[in-house]
């Protein structure tokens, strides 16, 4: 049993530090790296880039809404032209970065409000895809279980990778709560069983009891988490007691 294990890295800006970067690519197999809109800045994407390749870790485009006072969380409207070309400028971006170490983009992840927007509403999904489709029709999407994302995208033939978090909780129809300050990490032994179950048997209890399906392809965890070192510590050993491998998204979904 394999799967892809997750985080959301790069959110550095200027002489402002975010995240435990260096420590968390050890034991992740994909980075989602900010591409300067809600976070990041040139010269922390060229680092995480490299930082990245050192660890034989996935190279993924995180790109958000132009909020960086907001951090992307805050939900703006746009038109789909304006999303597409957003998706586009910033994943662009990182690309080169990508290709300067030699290195290919493996995925994209929307972040923040974006990424629960598109979720929810066709025509920003689209959008978005459209985007990622014109710089590379292989290059997978992280999408929630049953969302619009994973619906159009199926459609358009983007490969598609079901996410799941290890530190946010699930709604019974595979969404998650979006908040502007994650949780702090108090039951790290629970919650690495929490993400066991949902690999091993494609179950989440959901904050109201519920039972819920759903489909693990790749698992995220927020660096800027507190406790997020020992959570992820914790996970692997889990994953390592259960016989689970973590693998990149790439060689998950095209080997």
């Amino acid at each position: 049993m394999r799967v892809d294990l997750n985080c959301d890295m790069g959110e550095s800006f200027g002489l402002y530090q975010l995240g435990q970067d260096e420590e968390m690519m050890k034991y992740i197999s994909s980075a989602n790296i900010a591409c300067g809109f809600h976070a990041g800045d040139p010269h922390v994407m060229r680092r995480t880039v490299e930082l990245a390749k050192a660890n034989g870790v996935g190279i993924g485009a995180h790109p958000g809404f132009p909020d960086l006072m907001g951090f992307g969380r805050r939900y703006m409207k746009c038109t789909p032209e304006e999303i597409r070309d957003y998706v586009m400028y910033q994943t662009g971006a990182l690309r080169e970065f990508a290709a300067w170490t030699k290195t290919e983009l493996q995925h994209c992840k929307p972040h923040g409000a974006l990424f629960m927007m598109a979720m929810e509403d066709e025509q920003i999904a689209r959008a978005i895809l459209e985007g990622l489709a014109a710089l590379s029709e292989k290059m997978i999407v992280f999408a929630l279980n049953g969302s619009a994302v994973e619906e159009v995208g199926r459609q358009m033939g983007m490969p598609i990778a079901r996410e799941v978090y290890a530190d946010r909780e699930h709604t019974a129809n595979g969404s998650i709560v979006l908040t502007r300050r994650g949780p702090s990490i108090t039951d790290k032994e629970g919650m690495a069983r929490r993400v066991v179950r949902m690999v091993t048997e494609g179950r989440v209890l959901t904050p109201d009891g519920e039972d819920a399906e759903i489909k693990a392809d790749t698992i995220c965890i927020h660096g800027d988490t507190p406790g997020a070192i020992d959570l992820i510590k914790e996970i692997r050993a889990a994953f390592e007691q259960a016989g689970i491998e973590v693998t990149p998204v790439r060689d998950l979904l095209f080997h």
